[in-house]
């Protein structure tokens, strides 16, 4: 009698289930390592316009002063904001429904960017930076209009992780 060497039909189908389940988990926890990679890509990028934002806010504050009248408190914003930092308003801007556009927004240009030596920062239509000054407590927030998972703004990324 002639011995039969090779794959068995069974052992072949075990093999080939065994390569779908590992297929299967590399392709999740890929999927996993590239969302987890844009959020903190977003984040950081978030992270580095609040830190020159800062340095704005912290200026115009120091030269608005203590009780400033209105007409100051925007010729400063004025100076500092659309002079110095080089941003625009953000009144007209294109934003998602999670983004209320208010009168201290505004919108990080290509221009500002370079001026701050974050000039590899992408920005176009979709991926807008927005700051929203709060000269009162010397505080900005930071808001992408690309986002991620539907959030938005710096404060919602942080609290998604």
């Amino acid at each position: 009698m002639k011995k039969n060497k090779g794959i068995t039909l069974i052992s072949l189908m075990i093999t080939v289930i065994i390569l779908i389940i590992i297929a299967g988990i590399t392709v999740y926890t890929g999927k996993n390592v590239l969302e987890k990679a844009q959020l903190e890509e977003l984040r950081t990028n978030m992270l580095m316009v609040q830190a020159k934002a800062k340095e704005y806010v912290e200026l115009a504050n120091f030269k608005i002063g203590i009780n400033p009248t209105a007409e100051k408190k925007a010729e400063v914003r004025q100076e500092i904001y659309e002079g110095q930092a080089k941003l625009q308003k953000a009144t007209g801007t294109s934003v998602p429904t999670g983004i209320t556009i208010t009168d201290d927004m505004y919108k990080v240009t290509e221009e500002t960017l370079k001026e701050w030596g974050l000039e590899k920062l992408e920005t176009n239509e979709r991926n807008v930076y927005l700051i929203n000054f709060d000269d009162t407590n010397a505080t900005v927030e930071i808001y992408n209009t690309k986002g991620i998972n539907g959030k938005y703004s710096l404060t919602e990324i942080d609290a998604m992780e």
